[in-house]
């Protein structure tokens, strides 16, 4: 399907034009990575850009790097990238995991991360990952930068806290300084470019600290505190997973669309957090640190 509407189409050299250019207050301006979701949008009516700013070639934008004890990636890191990343894999693993899921090797090696979370669709792969890793969303204007938590990033189904003249620099993510280990769960209908009727990411700590967040079943993905302090005040085996399973349906309001009944999502999403729960137990005990 050919796009229907007409824009304008600017590639600037440096990250400063960009922002020049998203400064404009009198055109509406949309930001070209990956494309994968923009595309469509565009071809659906939705969202669709007066001016198209391709950043693509902003080398600034592609890195994966440590600064102190966090864990840096760029707005133009596809995950691919991160697939292909020793530093994500050894630190972040359940980001890793969540990568290898996202559609299939053609969309991996367009798709960025950060437009997945700027796209804000329910069902992203991405958020989980980072919000057990506490994760922060870096945006930059010309008026300067500017820090989002990402427990406060999503606002609604397709909606998040970034301004119209700001752009996502990078995320970053706790580096623990104690042994952990994540793992990752997605629910789709067949192996491929399916998107996840449901997702959950836990991280499991030495410490008995556990982090859990769930994806595609409530408008917004979320962390779950009432879990973790459960999970946290016991020891993790399998009577408290078990107990913790249950207390889902208190937690979690899942819809029936096309895709996957309410009824369905809510049992399926109690078995993917038993799976990764047990998976990141397996995962910390084993010597090698996997899974952290």
């Amino acid at each position: 399907m050919a796009i229907p509407y007409e824009f304008g189409y600017e590639k600037p050299a440096t990250l400063e034009d960009a922002l020049q250019l998203l400064d404009n207050k009198d055109m509406i301006a949309r930001l070209l990575a990956g494309g994968t979701d923009l595309a469509n949008e565009i071809k659906q009516g939705f969202r669709v850009p007066e001016l198209l700013i391709d950043i693509k070639g902003l080398d600034a934008l592609e890195k994966i790097e440590t600064v102190g004890n966090r864990l840096h990636i760029g707005a133009l890191v596809t995950f691919d990238m991160i697939r292909r990343s020793r530093l994500i894999r050894d630190n972040a693993y359940i980001l890793y995991e969540a990568a290898g899921l996202v559609a299939s090797s053609g969309i991996r090696n367009r798709a960025t991360m950060v437009g997945n979370i700027c796209s804000a669709v329910a069902c992203m792969d991405s958020a989980a990952p980072l919000l057990v890793h506490d994760a922060v969303i870096h945006c930059l204007s010309k008026e300067g930068a500017r820090e989002v938590p990402v427990q406060k990033w999503f606002v609604d189904n397709r909606k998040t806290l970034i301004r119209e003249n700001e752009m996502v620099t990078h995320v970053s993510l706790s580096l623990p300084e104690i042994k952990h280990a994540g793992a990752y769960q997605k629910m789709m209908r067949y192996a491929g470019e399916d998107l996840a009727q449901a997702n959950v990411g836990v991280l499991l700590f030495a410490d008995g600290t556990c982090h859990v967040a769930f994806g595609s079943v409530g408008p917004v993905p979320k962390r779950s505190p009432k879990l973790e302090a459960h999970l946290k005040a016991k020891e993790t085996g399998a009577e408290s997973i078990a107990e913790a399973k249950e207390m889902i349906d208190s937690i979690i309001k899942p819809i029936t669309d096309v895709r996957a009944s309410k009824e369905y999502r809510m049992h399926m999403t109690k078995v993917m957090f038993e799976r990764a729960m047990t998976a990141a137990v397996e995962r910390l005990k084993k010597p090698k640190l996997i899974g952290g």
